[in-house]
């Protein structure tokens, strides 16, 4: 597992041996995961579990500002 992105009491993990679609799982007080490309082509929301809505804001604001930079390192992660 690889932090990515630590801020706002939030991590953002990718994990070494995952699957495609490229996608983050962002740790707070429960924990989400967020593919990096949906249908239209911004990030979008997989599930999430015991967060609070103050953390989904700030996961999915902090993932879709960082968008570029996640998906360069999926890709150096993943190839």
């Amino acid at each position: 597992m690889v932090t990515a992105l630590r801020a706002s009491g939030l991590r953002v993990v990718i994990y070494v041996n995952d699957h495609e679609p490229a996608h983050v799982h962002v740790f707070g007080d429960g924990e989400a995961k967020i593919n990096l490309l949906g249908a239209d082509g911004l990030p979008g929301l997989v599930w999430a579990d015991g967060m609070s809505r103050g953390d989904m804001r700030r996961a999915m604001r902090m993932v879709v500002e960082q968008q570029a930079f996640l998906l360069t390192r999926w890709e150096e992660i993943h190839g």
